[in-house]
């Protein structure tokens, strides 16, 4: 048996590394262009593009049209996974990063309904679904090429690495909305000042490009690709031979996205119209939870490596329900050393829930029709979850006048993605992400194969 050398093993390294820096920075971009959208939606957009006989009305319109970027995404993630899985999984997301940008640079120059009608919301909503293709196509490319490219027992780990990209990007939107509601008087900020985080977008997404071009292709899709092994119409496979773990994976993902979307869009106006808190406080706790919600994600992911993806994301998911239950309960306080306690909370139990998913998805799915199995499980979550919260929050505290209508929707959703996680992680799975070649020593004589990891879901 020959063992690589130093040098064999650099390049290896060195491409790891790369892919996870690549993976992490644009998924950051990329999530800051979908986020800006929802930070507009509760602070701005309603009357900017919805203007009704009533604030609650126009709200409840800006967060259907949040709604529709949702909607959009399966179609993303059916489009980006047929070719991600028959021609790679890095050029899609280069794809997903432009498509993503043109939108979002396009809301930001978009007249408002004063200036030319109903063609303003319908513009809006048309722009709204273009972000929704872009980043319906994103996170499968992006946990794959960080999993895909992960060393031995690390997939978890390296996992993680887009998974931070979200609330990276929560950070990101929600300081550059802090930085102008800052600077700006309200009238301006109201006439003009909100485009400009939509108009950045444009630069950054140009940085992420430029270092998405550099990263190779994953090792598991140059094997498949090697070996002959392309599916002709992968979701046609996908949704044939695997629709039941897709359906599970994606139960598993509802709780975490809805009650993710709630904290990180509804609790900004609810904080601001019910609560008496300004723009400026209610933004600067959302950022002060995110690093928090980082670290959760960096230690779930990392013990699951350790410990098994079961144990951990069963016990996240417990903490969860009962976080959720009792959130609102502390922010209707008042108190910001309360609220902030609640939000730091909140985050960590949603960073560890989501910390190794994208070595579960990744490992639940053939290397084969991985981009499409995956970013479909991903975004039936997405839809149930977080394309609906905000929407059901606003209209259940109209309703019922009461916070706990809105606790009592998050018990309920926890209790529906813990029961799909019991039986997703009952199901067997044999994964088949390789390691890069150079971490792993190769048997003499033998066939040139993908090296299975063993025990993916324990």
């Amino acid at each position: 048996m020959t063992h690589p050398t130093t040098q064999e093993r650099a390049p290896a390294e060195t491409g790891a590394r790369r892919a996870v820096a690549s993976s992490f920075v644009g998924t950051a971009i990329e999530w800051y262009d979908f986020f800006i959208y929802g930070t507009a939606a509760a602070l701005v957009l309603g009357p900017q593009f919805f203007p009704a006989t009533s604030d609650l009305a126009a709200t409840l319109a800006a967060f259907a049209t949040l709604a529709v970027g949702f909607i959009a995404r399966p179609f993303g993630s059916a489009i980006m996974g047929h070719f991600g899985d028959r021609i790679g999984r890095k050029s899609m997301l280069v794809v997903s990063l432009s498509i993503m940008g043109a939108a979002t640079v396009g809301i930001g120059l978009l007249p408002t309904y004063d200036a030319i009608g109903a063609w303003a919301p319908i513009l809006l909503v048309a722009l709204r679904f273009l972000q929704g293709i872009g980043v319906g196509g994103e996170w499968g490319g992006a946990v794959l090429m960080a999993t895909e490219h992960a060393p031995k027992g690390k997939a978890g780990l390296y996992g993680s690495a887009p998974q931070m990209g979200v609330p990276a990007g929560v950070v990101l939107a929600n300081v550059v909305f802090l930085v102008c509601t800052q600077l700006m008087t309200e009238q301006q900020f109201l006439a003009w000042g909100w485009r400009v985080p939509f108009l950045l977008s444009f630069v950054l997404i140009g940085v992420a490009l430029w270092i998405r071009l550099g990263v190779l292709e994953s090792p598991a899709f140059r094997a498949v690709a090697r070996e002959g092994r392309i599916a002709r119409i992968p979701i046609l496979e996908v949704l044939t031979t695997s629709w039941r773990t897709v359906l599970l994976a994606g139960g598993t993902f509802i709780a975490t996205n809805g009650i993710a979307y709630v904290f990180m869009v509804y609790v900004l106006s609810y904080g601001t119209t019910e609560l008496g808190f300004s723009r400026g406080t209610m933004l600067t706790l959302l950022i002060a939870s995110c690093p928090v919600w980082m670290v959760g994600m960096a230690l779930s992911a990392y013990l699951s490596d350790l410990v098994g993806r079961r144990r951990v994301y069963v016990t996240s998911a417990v903490a969860l329900l009962v976080v959720s239950a009792v959130f609102f309960t502390l922010i209707d306080t008042a108190s910001l050393p309360v609220m902030l306690v609640a939000m730091l909370v909140l985050a960590f139990v949603l960073g560890s829930t989501v910390g190794p998913q994208s070595a579960l998805f990744a490992e639940i799915f053939p290397a084969h029709i991985r981009y499409t199995g995956a970013s479909l499980g991903y975004q039936v979550g997405a839809i149930l979850g977080g394309g609906i919260a905000p929407f059901m929050a606003t209209w259940l505290y109209a309703q019922y006048g009461t916070t706990v209508a809105i606790s009592a929707y998050f018990v309920a959703v926890s209790l529906v993605s813990l029961t799909c996680t019991f039986v997703l992680l009952r199901r067997p799975h044999d994964a088949d992400i390789p390691a890069p070649a150079a971490t792993v020593a190769p048997v003499e004589a033998a066939p040139v194969a993908p090296a299975v990891v063993p025990g993916a879901v324990r």
